[in-house]
């Protein structure tokens, strides 16, 4: 790469791209600086990522239907839904309503309503048995939605099975323990309740020191995250469907399905499906966390999305969007020093009803992709420039680090690789 790199610059590409001194070239406009930067760019990205028609995506999608409702994906027909209306069995609902300062189990055999933003508190352990029902109070809106947080020092183990999946949704949704869907709630039931927040002490690149969770209060300590730990374990989180949050906190401020806010390589995340989510399915704020085995279906933001130099791997993952999707994938930078990478392979981007299945790469993004498809659509990167220099020199951006080799795709199919800058209207 340094050497397509050097290639590039004497062919004076990257030489208009990086920066134009006051003696080498008039003054330009910005309308003028954005035209040449995306030129620079693009030739700089065309010459290093080219959509690559062998890339085959997830390696087995198989691993998510197995478990899954898969209502995701139309995978589930009317017998096994039969079958499934068959299993309801005798439960007790008992409503949470408080934070959890010491280690409790929730049984299978209980549905739990939570009544509140709950939070698992430093020391405290929430162990969660296969085929737990956990239900937010579809009631609660705005800042006390009800939502399940695990603070910093705070552990969740939730470790389901493939038979036996814990589900988290909305008290609007009839689904018992014993069932894998209940009847009365689809894909276009967004926001009735919070979701799943996890945080956690490895390193973060945010703008300021304890960064505070988006979707809670700054008066809730409770929310902040990271830390210099990138080994820190927040306990396990395999086999569990998410379903129907997203619920709006403020105006623009939704949670996500699964919120990772500086969660440490210590923690398992595994066989994760988001459905029906208002806002992103997953977010990676910072942290170390890999995770693998992920589905994300017909969210209304974006299906992963990455910020603060988040340094795990995404392994196998598959993203469905539909008409009220943005983004299959919206990957971010650094904010702060700290600088890192991550790691995205074995992905596939699909499709539902026409949607478009695009990725924007943005500000200072730095990682790898490898082995990634979308179906027919398109990856976005960022380019962007100082409007306060003379002569509006180019800044860290994701079309700028793929040039400088620190953002690379391999094995990546899609119709296209696009640079775009909106820099001087952002200003």
């Amino acid at each position: 790469m340094k050497k397509l790199l050097s290639l590039l610059m004497m062919g004076g590409v990257m030489g208009s791209m990086i920066s134009c001194s006051e003696d080498d070239s008039p003054s330009l406009t910005p309308e003028e600086k954005q035209t040449e930067v995306i030129a620079a760019s693009q030739a700089a990205v065309d010459a290093q990522a080219t959509s690559d028609a062998t890339a085959t995506g997830a390696s087995d999608l198989t691993v998510f239907d197995g478990w899954t409702l898969a209502y995701n994906a139309g995978q589930m027909g009317s017998a096994r839904k039969a079958a499934d209306a068959i299993k309801v069995v005798e439960v007790t609902t008992v409503d949470v309503t408080a934070n959890i300062s010491e280690d409790v189990t929730w049984s299978a055999d209980v549905i739990y309503v939570l009544k509140a933003r709950v939070t698992v508190l430093d020391g405290a352990t929430l162990t969660i048995e296969p085929g737990t029902v956990i239900k937010g109070d579809a009631s609660l809106t705005g800042a006390n939605a009800a939502v399940l947080m695990i603070a910093k020092g705070g552990k969740i183990m939730a470790e389901g099975t493939a038979e036996n999946p814990i589900i988290m949704t909305s008290s609007d949704d009839d689904i018992t323990p014993g069932q894998m869907t209940g009847t009365t709630l689809d894909q276009d039931d967004k926001g009735k309740w919070g979701g799943l927040v996890i945080l956690g002490k490895a390193p973060v690149s945010a703008k300021t020191d304890n960064p505070q969770i988006e979707g809670v209060d700054a008066e809730d300590t409770n929310g902040q995250y990271g830390g210099d730990n990138a080994a820190d374990n927040s306990g396990v989180v395999k086999y569990v469907s998410i379903r129907h949050g997203g619920a709006q906190i403020a105006e623009g401020s939704e949670i996500n399905g699964l919120t990772l806010g500086g969660v440490g390589n210590g923690t398992t995340i595994e066989n994760i499906e988001i459905y029906g989510n208002s806002d992103d399915g997953v977010e990676f704020f910072g942290g170390t966390v890999d995770a693998t085995n992920v589905l994300v279906y017909a969210v209304g933001d974006d299906g992963l999305d990455v910020d603060q130099s988040y340094a795990g791997t995404v392994d196998n993952f598959v993203v469905y969007v539909d008409g009220n999707s943005d983004e299959g994938l919206e990957i971010d930078g650094r904010e702060g020093a700290m600088d890192d990478t991550f790691v995205l392979k074995n992905g596939s981007i699909l499709s539902i009803g026409g949607a478009s299945t695009t990725a924007d790469f943005k500000s200072k993004a730095k990682g790898s992709v490898t082995n990634v498809v979308f179906e027919d659509g398109k990856v976005k990167l960022s380019a962007s420039f100082d409007v306060d220099t003379e002569d509006y020199e180019e800044e860290e951006d994701a079309a700028y680090n793929v040039a400088m080799g620190d953002l690379t795709f391999s094995k990546v199919n899609t119709s296209s690789f696009e640079v775009y800058t909106s820099s001087f209207d952002e200003e």
